[in-house]
């Protein structure tokens, strides 16, 4: 014989969503926004780029900007953009620019393999320069998580030279990042452009 299940019930505030279409089309209009922010910023990052192509890896060059969404980290909206972006079986190089629904936004560079080894002297260099600029240190061993949790991320003001040196040496890979409010929208892109070309400094060989 055949039950019914458990009765599904919703609370107020669910009931009052589901009947309400408003939110979900500003949702949408919001992360058409995001979209259009990074957008307009590819060509001035191209620029900056362009201007360094003597001190860095030529292949980083051949690829466009790449601007994805999706619906689920961590059961949440985002947005990212890849650019530079440089990705195989073992070495990486890419600049991640990340928008994350109710948190923040973020930009990071992301080395591994080679380029992470190749360019450790530099990051060792500017150690001091990163713990004044509010920089952050990957300390997962997974490379592909992105929020700030302290499972995750350790602002660097908060090392001595030798625990980020043990740190970066540690992994194959590295992760330096930085975040910025959603609050400090009107602010965003100027954060991001100017994180960018400290982030394309860090790197650039010579």
């Amino acid at each position: 014989m055949m039950t019914d299940g458990a009765k599904i019930t919703l609370s107020d505030k669910e009931l009052e969503l589901v009947c309400n279409t408003d939110w979900i089309f500003t949702k949408h209009i919001i992360i058409q926004k995001v979209y259009q922010l990074f957008g307009d910023r590819v060509r001035g990052l191209e620029n900056e780029l362009m201007h360094w192509y003597d001190y860095l890896p030529k292949e980083i060059f051949n690829k466009r900007a790449k601007i994805s969404k999706g619906e689920n980290y961590q059961l949440l909206p985002y947005v990212m953009m890849d650019y530079p972006r440089h990705f195989d079986k073992h070495d990486s190089f890419a600049i991640r620019t990340f928008f994350w629904w109710g948190n923040f936004f973020s930009i990071t560079l992301h080395l591994s393999g080679k380029y992470k080894t190749g360019l450790e002297k530099n990051l060792l260099q500017n150690f001091g320069f990163l713990q004044k600029n509010n920089y952050w240190l990957c300390v997962n061993e997974t490379q592909w998580e992105h929020d700030f949790s302290s499972s995750n991320y350790l602002p660097i003001e908060e090392l001595t030279e030798e625990q980020f040196s043990a740190i970066l040496i540690r992994e194959p890979f590295v992760k330096l990042a930085k975040k910025i409010s959603l609050q400090l929208w009107e602010t965003v892109p100027v954060f991001l452009t100017k994180s960018f070309g400290e982030m394309v400094q860090l790197v650039k060989a010579g």
